[in-house]
């Protein structure tokens, strides 16, 4: 399994913060930024640069655009979330018209599914 961290990923993240998508911002500055269990944004894990991250619940929330739901596009996301996988983490993926139409059941679907996670790793001890 190949190092959570990534050094040659970090510019591009840093890049990708700065410019995030309409959805990106709505999602994080809205919602992500002032959630009590802390996410970060353009996480590098690995050979990949997440959107969204929280550690503490083993979580990742990936905005999908138009692009995400053609054949090749798919099939290169179906790898990314075995990889993500593979570090135990629980990948969520939410269309970004979602984010826009439905953002307090978005929201709640996030939060809904960090409880789940923080739930059954308290049990796990």
């Amino acid at each position: 399994m190949q190092s959570k961290h990534n050094k040659q990923l970090v510019p591009l993240a840093k890049k990708l913060r700065k410019e995030m998508t309409r959805e990106e911002r709505r999602l994080w500055y809205d919602f992500l930024k002032t959630y009590p269990v802390r996410f970060s944004r353009q996480k590098v894990l690995g050979r990949y640069i997440v959107d969204f991250y929280c550690a503490q619940a083993k979580i990742v929330v990936e905005l999908d655009g138009s692009q995400h739901f053609e054949a090749e596009n798919a099939e290169k996301d179906q790898e990314r979330t075995e990889f993500l996988k593979g570090y135990g983490l629980t990948v969520i993926r939410i269309p970004n018209n979602q984010v826009m139409r439905e953002f307090q059941s978005v929201c709640g679907y996030i939060d809904k599914m960090v409880r789940q996670s923080l739930s059954q790793k308290s049990e796990d001890f």
